[in-house]
């Protein structure tokens, strides 16, 4: 029970309520939970029960329920992967991205470690040019000016955004990033296609010797077109316990992905926008992946650049990181009223925009994208491309980071390894206290019921997972210290 309080002095919300909470029974659960998160910044808060049960003997073993919490509900991360929502769950996001990436490349993970001979390549494959844009241009390392006379700083805001707004391609900017992925998944077929004809064999014949293997990630550029990296890699048909055959060579994995790039091509229809060609543009990048770390693309090199755009989102281009949809109405503008007749929604006063496009906290080159976005969603021939629901996305519907099936381990396998340790970590705690344990042979059935109550923190948890960053972030400055410095003498 929490003794009365009279805490009308404390002027701050926060504190009064950090001093509600220290005055709790358990207050040192609250802050495990806080703790537990690892500096979450919006965590879900769930409420329910769970119950492991002998099957045989129907005997609660082991029950959790939050009505026993002291605020009576479980916080738990959020998960997200975009680093400016939650930098906590993105970096464990990235780690995940990491450790994935490389085992396709050094092994680990149940990949073998002889997958570090396999021909493999790290690919950039970019968007064409809608329009000449403000860069920093460079030859022979130095940096030149660019088309408007000016040399750019690295933090210019210019950076990226057309040198004339009246002629740049907009509708064609937008449709690209809307295509974006379906461009990817034809530039695979081509590939393998592309290959069969460099190795002048049937694609029958190579499917049955060759599997190629990739893995890739999205990045927004400062123009707001997104471009994808990509390690691509030769395998037996079996998949990375196989070695490729010997004439699976860099140089045709190369030439395969310069030929597939060239001539990849979608063919976009629109009454309104006229007929379109969707293609990747001139810039593309293919270097070899060495091995055992003796070139200036290492295994190690190359993971950590993916991880690191894999945590990445559009915001990076200068966008927000919410949509606009107007929740209420769905975008749409009205909802139906009891009559059956559409009412104009009061949320978004008939826009169907969560809020306004002009009041957005953007640069013009981004708010014409999403205007440019919101405008081709509502045309009947790009339906299907909901592009007003990615309009913050500057139109973007694809996922940032894929696989392919036998590229190595998967994200999903990684958390249910880290799962398994956590059991077993509680389960020797219990032993250590000396509960009693189930037998080996013990069939277990768990039953369990849980509902979603809200997301983030109360005012006083804020200030507790604000200090948990705090240490984190010291603990990992003082770490990257020891690095460079060596440790501190006592």
């Amino acid at each position: 029970m929490t003794s009365h309080l009279d805490l009308r002095h404390v002027v701050s919300p926060a504190m009064r309520d950090l001093v509600e909470l220290a005055n709790l029974q358990d207050f040192d659960r609250v802050q495990e939970q806080v703790r537990n998160l690892r500096g979450c910044t919006r965590p879900v808060n769930l409420i329910g029960h769970t119950a492991t049960l002998d099957a045989t003997t129907n005997t609660v073993l082991r029950s959790y329920a939050t009505a026993n919490e002291p605020t009576g509900r479980l916080l738990t991360a959020c998960g997200n992967r975009r680093s400016s929502r939650c930098p906590a769950c993105s970096r464990l996001y990235a780690a995940d991205t990491y450790h994935l990436i490389k085992a396709g490349l050094s092994g680990g993970k149940t990949v073998p470690e002889t997958v570090r001979t396999h021909p493999r390549v790290f690919a950039t494959l970019t968007a064409p040019s809608f329009g000449s844009v403000h860069n920093r241009p460079t030859e022979g390392g130095k940096l030149r000016a660019c088309a408007c006379g000016a040399q750019h700083a690295e933090d210019a805001p210019e950076l990226g955004t057309p040198l004339r707004s009246s002629t740049y391609d907009y509708t064609g900017a937008v449709l690209w990033n809307a295509h974006a992925g379906a461009l990817w998944a034809r530039f695979t077929t081509y590939l393998r296609r592309a290959l069969a004809a460099h190795l002048g064999m049937t694609q029958k014949a190579l499917n049955a010797a060759l599997r190629v293997s990739f893995a890739k990630v999205a990045e927004y550029q400062k123009r707001g077109l997104v471009h994808f990296h990509a390690v691509i890699r030769f395998d037996g048909p079996e998949g990375s316990n196989q070695p490729p055959p010997s004439w699976a060579t860099i140089d045709a994995l190369k030439a395969a992905i310069e030929h597939a790039a060239e001539n990849t091509v979608l063919t976009v229809t629109s009454d309104h926008t006229g007929d379109r060609e969707i293609r990747w543009g001139d810039r593309l990048d293919v270097r070899e992946i060495t091995a055992l770390g003796d070139g200036e693309l290492t295994d190690k090199a190359v993971a950590g650049y993916v991880a690191k755009y894999a945590t990445k989102s559009a915001e990076d281009s200068g966008t927000v990181d919410r949509s606009l949809v107007c929740a209420p109405c769905g975008g749409r503008g009205y909802l139906r009223g009891p009559d059956g007749f559409r009412d104009l929604c009061a949320d978004c006063d008939g826009t169907g925009q969560a809020e306004p496009l002009k009041a957005l906290p953007v640069q013009r080159h981004v708010r014409q994208m999403i205007r440019t976005a919101w405008a081709l969603g509502h045309l009947p021939e790009f339906a299907d491309l909901k592009l007003w629901k990615w309009a913050h996305m500057l139109g973007f519907r694809g996922h940032f980071s894929t696989k392919s099936r036998r590229y190595s381990t998967t994200l999903g396998a990684l958390r249910d390894v880290r799962k398994a340790w956590r059991t077993a970590q509680a389960e020797q705690a219990r032993t250590d206290a000396g509960l009693p344990t189930p037998d080996e042979n013990t069939t277990l059935v768990t039953e369990s019921s849980w509902a979603y109550l809200a997301s983030g923190y109360r005012p006083g948890e804020e200030l507790l997972a604000a200090q948990v960053r705090h240490e984190i972030t010291e603990a990992r400055e003082l770490a990257e210290r020891v690095k460079t410095e060596g440790e501190v003498w006592q």
